[in-house]
């Protein structure tokens, strides 16, 4: 009784705080960012300015389109991600999207058009537009609504698409198709689910639709939709949840091509036939694969290993069956290639740049460049690369991380940050980090953590933050500082944690359950509140939470996240904190951030907050990314790099 009545209180006062402080406008105009003229310094000057590292910029999401002769990529450059357009054959580039920054973007299959998304200031309930390459004509498919939707795939014709949308009844992801061809251009539901079912690959030849059913952050179950009937088969629904993902077809239609871990730590490439329901294990490797294509009409397979945060490009030839790995510079990639060329553009995202885009001859195996980012006066041969680390928890765990160390010429130690992931089940990867290049050029170290729940380390380890567990990965940070301080490689006495979404929680939930261990601590989006987070989440994380977190229909779940949750250790806080939240966040409401803030100024305990009024989860203009990332490197500079 007196634990139910201690959990009343708690929640009432929480409920009386969240009144007060939200019932109006946030009552604190300060932490309203003010956006300054960018001052980039001169190009010689060092340590490089943050705002060259922001505007430093590459393609990123590149795709070629199914003839093999243009390739689509979402560039920042003017500001907000927009889609240009690059020849394979050269010449210039050009600017394909305007207005509302683009949320994603699919090729037409006739490689003249593209369906495009854009939401209102990151609010994630996109319109759907399509436009021609030439860009001289678009047209609404369909209109801004407060429904969420997520994009599935053209038939082979184009002449209609599937996509995912919570317009029926706001919460379920239900199955609908867009007929282009049709005179009422009104979209059709063919499927009713609930919670997250999603449309992938539609078949080639055919009327088949491969769909996902959410089941956790790491863990899915696959159907076949028939788009004209309606009907659902089921192919993969273990007892265990595995991850099924990277659905490619086969070109006759009568198979496809996958990834899973089911049965197994890693995901492997695998086969699955149609007419006898069966499948075939094609590769296993002690690294997950990934980013699996297939080019030139099956001649190739193509994919990635994920080794340790680093990617490894695979080509294997199917006739020969001959496997080759190619050599790229360091970093993460994505692939794309077309049905008719023998071309594979290969996007990498890496220590030294922030997009940079490889022509590979897979009949060859040869490689250029095809497209170099633009480093905005940065040396990209100062750049600093990872060293992958692994250390032991208090409990015998193996954690994984890499440690990025700055070039210092005098004796002392260099602070360090921690810097933790979202996900929960993300990864932290070699890709380009503009923050995190410039802390090393201001002699700050950092470690790129891998706590318990990470992705790229097996199964297993992806689950072992999950529900009543989720405080294990938390102890990960602290276990982390004692294994720097044994190595003595940095100054684990000035060290800060950082994060955002689920790394913002994790911030939270460390400065206040361990208050002496950071010196500093800087949460951006994040969950202070798990019941209000976990009841109030957006669709497309419902399907998802309930698997990581627990029902939290579920009374028991009610009571254990009323009990472990940041609000509920806020007030042992001790150390300097950094806040940032969007207003027009749908995953974690700001309200999350406004309540830590608050009940740290009550304690006087020193607070940064940028309170964006036009961003959502996460910082998509580039004014802002400025204004915002110069205030943490200052915030941190200032508690943890000062006489130094």
């Amino acid at each position: 009784m007196k634990y139910v009545s201690l959990m009343v209180f708690i929640s009432c006062s929480f409920i009386f705080l969240s009144k007060l402080v939200h019932s109006s406008e946030w009552p604190y105009p300060q932490d309203t960012p003010q956006i300054k003229p960018i001052n980039v310094g001169m190009a010689s000057d060092r340590p490089v300015d943050i705002s060259r590292f922001l505007q430093a910029r590459g393609p990123s999401r590149a795709t070629m389109n199914k003839q093999g002769s243009l390739v689509a990529y979402i560039s920042n450059v003017t500001g907000v991600p927009q889609v240009w357009l690059l020849s394979l054959e050269g010449g210039q580039t050009t600017q394909l999207t305007y207005g509302n920054g683009v949320t994603f973007y699919r090729w037409h299959p006739d490689g003249e058009h593209i369906v495009y998304g854009a939401d209102n200031e990151g609010n994630e309930r996109e319109a759907y537009y399509l436009i021609a390459k030439d860009g001289l004509s678009e047209e609404v498919l369909l209109e801004h609504s407060n429904a969420y939707r997520v994009f599935g795939d053209f038939d082979q014709q184009g002449q209609q698409f599937t996509y995912a949308s919570t317009e029926r009844n706001g919460r379920d992801f239900d199955i609908y198709l867009l007929d282009l061809n049709a005179s009422t251009n009104k979209p059709k539901m063919i499927y009713q689910s609930e919670f997250g079912f999603y449309p992938r690959q539609w078949q080639p030849k055919g009327k088949l639709s491969i769909v996902t059913e959410v089941v956790g952050e790491d863990g899915a179950n696959v159907y076949l939709l028939n788009t004209q009937t309606g009907k659902m088969e089921n192919i993969f629904k273990p007892e265990i949840s595995s991850d099924y993902s990277q659905f490619v077809w086969s070109a006759s239609g009568k198979a496809f091509y996958f990834t899973s871990d089911q049965d197994g730590e890693m995901k492997s490439l695998r086969q699955y036939q149609l007419d006898t329901g069966s499948t075939t294990t094609l590769f296993s490797h002690q690294f997950d694969i990934e980013n699996v294509q297939s080019c030139m009409q099956e001649k190739y397979l193509v994919w990635t290993t994920n080794e340790y945060g680093f990617d490894t490009l695979h080509v294997y030839e199917q006739q020969t069956k001959s496997l080759n790995t190619v050599a790229l510079p360091d970093g993460v990639y994505s692939l794309t290639c077309s049905e008719a060329g023998k071309e594979l553009v290969v996007r990498i995202s890496g220590p030294a740049t922030p997009g940079s885009l490889y022509l590979v001859d897979l009949t060859k195996q040869q490689t250029r460049l095809l497209m170099a980012p633009d480093m905005a006066g940065i040396d990209s041969q100062q750049m600093i690369t990872p060293e992958v680390i692994e250390f032991p928890a208090r409990d015998g765990l193996a954690i994984n991380g890499l440690l990025y160390l700055p070039v210092i010429e005098t004796a002392k130690l260099p602070p360090i940050v921690i810097d933790v992931h979202g996900g929960p089940t993300g990864q932290s990867r070699a890709s380009w980090g503009p923050l995190i290049q410039y802390l090393l050029g201001q002699g700050i170290a950092v470690l790129d953590i891998n706590v318990r729940g990470s992705t790229g380390f097996g199964k297993t380890y992806a689950r072992l933050d999950n529900q009543e567990k989720r405080l294990d990965s938390v102890r990960d940070l602290v276990d982390a500082l004692a294994w720097l301080k044994a190595q003595g490689k940095v100054d684990a006495n000035e060290a800060a944690v950082m994060g955002g979404s689920y790394g913002g929680y994790m911030v939270n939930a460390v400065m206040g359950a361990y208050p002496d261990a950071f010196k500093a601590g800087l949460s951006f989006v994040g969950v202070a509140d798990w019941v209000k987070a976990l009841q109030t989440a957006s669709p497309g994380l419902k399907a998802s939470d309930r698997i990581e977190y627990g029902d939290i229909r579920e009374q028991r779940w009610i009571d254990f996240y009323a009990k472990n949750s940041p609000v509920n250790t806020v007030h042992k806080i001790k150390a300097p904190m950094f806040y940032e939240h969007g207003v027009n966040d749908p995953r974690d409401p700001v309200t999350e951030s406004d309540t830590m803030v608050q009940a740290l100024r009550d304690k006087n305990i020193p607070v940064t907050y940028l309170r964006f009024p036009d961003e959502g989860h996460g910082i998509a203009k580039l004014a802002n990314r400025i204004t915002f990332y110069q205030q943490v490197a200052a915030f941190l500079k200032q508690h943890l790099a000062e006489e130094r």
